[in-house]
Order: structure tokens, then sequence, then C-alpha cells
């Protein structure tokens, strides 16, 4: 069992859980994952590691309420216990040094982006970030970057924080204004990364993403997240989940993405008690 130490509600949809686990956080690394089940018997779900503190042995996670597993985990409060927590799984990010780096975060996005921007900064890098969401109370993590990065931006799909529009329409500007960049980490939808390598492809900037598909056991034994990148079939489990964004298929990636989405919805409503015409 995991103790629970600290949560937070970042909005309405979206909480931070942090969580004692000392194995995970003595090896955790940016970039990697961990996949637990909020109760014995429970679905096993993987979340992107958000940071993690290696002397009070904890890791920290968000995650959105979306589903069974996820209201199963939001129900849980401070002092309460997570029947598994396994990890860390996945690749770490190969944050390698570099002058300037753009990290670009939609929605619950900026969670894993937060931990590969902090290890850049403590190596010197030079980081701007750009947050995205529909409006301001889906921009998370705000007062977490600005305390490590040189420049944040923010865009809104309504215009209530930063932007009027998307984070693409804040990469095209500083683009435009002649700011260069050796890299963009891009995490978020698979439409939004899709619109950023879009941008930076024809311009020559390494751009990398990170990829959530269906995954099940997280060790590579199930095949659910097998993504296409670079024409080679890879799984987002063993060999991601970052990818670099040129050579993934996210046209296919998106068709798998909402495969299940109507079986997913049908044993949500059933499980939490909806019945059958939920």
């Amino acid at each position: 069992m995991y103790k629970i130490v600290a949560k937070q509600k970042l909005n309405h949809l979206v909480e931070k859980m942090v969580v004692h686990a000392p194995y995970v956080a003595r090896k955790c690394e940016p970039g990697q994952f961990i996949i637990l089940c909020a109760n014995e018997g429970d679905e096993r779900i993987p979340l992107t590691i958000q940071d993690y503190d290696r002397e009070a042995e904890t890791v920290s996670i968000i995650y959105q309420i979306v589903g069974y597993s996820t209201t199963k985990l939001a129900e849980k409060e401070v002092g309460d216990t997570i029947a598994h927590f396994a990890g860390p799984l996945g690749m770490p990010a190969q944050l390698h040094a570099k002058k300037r780096v753009l990290g670009i975060g939609g929605g619950v996005g900026a969670a894993p982006l937060y931990p590969q921007i902090k290890e850049l900064k403590a190596q010197g890098v030079a980081c701007d970030v750009i947050l995205g969401g529909r409006d301001k109370d889906y921009v998370i993590l705000q007062e977490e970057f600005k305390e490590i990065t040189d420049n944040v931006y923010f865009a809104t799909n309504d215009g209530s924080l930063g932007t009027n529009g998307f984070v693409t329409d804040v990469l095209n500007e500083l683009l435009a204004n002649g700011v260069v960049y050796d890299e963009v980490i891009a995490i978020g939808p698979l439409p939004m990364m899709k619109a950023v390598v879009g941008i930076t492809k024809p311009l020559d900037i390494k751009t990398m993403v990170s990829l959530n598909p269906i995954m099940i056991d997280g060790t590579g034994m199930c095949g659910g997240c097998r993504v296409t990148v670079g024409g080679k079939t890879k799984f987002a489990c063993v060999d991601g989940p970052d990818f670099d964004g040129f050579e993934v298929d996210f046209d296919e990636a998106m068709r798998r993405q909402n495969m299940y989405k109507k079986q997913e919805e049908h044993v949500c409503r059933m499980k939490l008690g909806g019945g059958q015409n939920a």
C-alpha cells in the first residue's frame, strides 16, 4: 500500500496527488511514468510522474477525472492508500545539453513537461514554456513553471489568459520574432502535438513528443500501446513514451486512441451505477 501524503485540486476536473513511494522516488527520471490501481482489483492506469522528491521518498502525479478509475482515485484523501503503484516505467527523456529549449504543454500535458524543463534548467539550459488550455482554469502549474523558466507564455481558447487562440499561435509568433530554439518538447493532446510538428518540421527544429496510448501491462507484452514511429512499430510503454515528433504517425495514433471510446463510455457508466441509459 502507498500512502497519500498530499492532495491538491487544480481545477474541477484535475487533481495533484503526492504519494509515498520510496522505490519509485529513488529510481525515477523525467519522462517516466507509473501504473497504479486505486484499489485491489481495479483497472491499471498509467500516469506520468509530474515531480519527485528523493529525500522525502515521494512521487507527484496529476490526473484528470474522466472515467471510473480516476473517479475512484479522486475519492481518496490524504492519509488513504493506493493499492498498487508500479514504476518507474518507460524510458527517461533524453535531455542533452542545449542552448535554448521551448516546452509546450497542452492541458494536463503540462504535468509530464514540468520535470523535463526542471532538469534542463538544472543543466543551465535557457528554457521558455507555452502553456495552453480551453480557459484559464485548465492551464495548470502556472506558478511552478514561472519559478523554473525564463519566459512563460499562455494561450486559451476563450482568451481568458494570454493569447486568444492555441499554443501554435504563440509558437508561430515567437518564431516570427526571430527567437531561435535548439529543440521543442511538446506534450498534450495528439492533435496539438501534430500541429506543433507541422510548424517545426519544415523549419528543422528538433521536436520531441510524448505518447500516451492505451496501456495495460506497461512492459510491452500486451501490445496495446503500439505506435508507428519512423515506419516501425514501437511500444510507448518500453520504447517511449517520448519519441521524435518528426517520425510519429499521428493519424494512426489518433485512430487507435478513439478505437474503444464507445466501449469505455459504456463500461464507465455501468461501473459508476448509471445503467444502460445513463
